[in-house]
């Protein structure tokens, strides 16, 4: 049996963030354009959608984060939706490196942000509201344009710290 660690406030930081992360969530990189029209991308794991009509969605970025300043000044976002066969992207866009789209398949979007090519999905939206919420800030989007490849691979999903391949799991489905 299983140990279960209760928590009351005041708890350490380490264990909040193993304990979110037993719930597992798809894999996205969100683009944008930074000043000169340089090309912004970063992993993030806290997409979701929102709402059908309008059709909306919603992402976090750490206050601290380098990239702060280019998604709140270009008012506009791509969210694209990994393949389990771009862990590596994942990676790269995870990163601290500079190159991040070097030797990266890319288009301009409708905004002039980079829209990543081969991606199971792509939301391509504009910021509509911005919330600072703890640490984190909370992007809002409305849905301008939007993509979706059918793929052979299922999507990439990341739980207890690293990927997970749904199709090395056992699916459980619904009658």
């Amino acid at each position: 049996m299983s140990s279960y660690t209760e928590s009351l406030p005041p708890f350490d930081g380490l264990n909040l963030r193993k304990a979110f992360s037993n719930f597992a969530t798809g894999v996205t990189i969100v683009t944008t354009v930074g000043e000169n029209n340089e090309a912004i991308g970063l992993t993030v794991n806290s997409f979701s959608s929102v709402s059908l009509d309008p059709a909306l969605v919603l992402w976090s970025l750490k206050k601290t984060s380098s990239s702060l300043e280019a998604f709140d000044s270009s008012g506009h976002f791509a969210v694209h939706i990994l393949s389990a066969a771009q862990a590596e992207l994942s990676n790269r866009f995870a990163s601290k490196t500079n190159q991040k789209f070097e030797g990266v398949d890319y288009r301009k979007g409708i905004m002039g942000m980079p829209v990543l090519n081969n991606c199971a999905s792509v939301f391509e939206c504009k910021t509509v509201e911005r919330l600072v919420a703890g640490d984190h800030v909370i992007f809002l989007g409305e849905v301008l344009a939007f993509a979706r490849q059918d793929i052979d691979e299922q999507t990439l999903i990341f739980c207890q710290g690293q990927y997970v391949k749904t199709k090395d799991s056992e699916l459980v489905t619904q009658n």
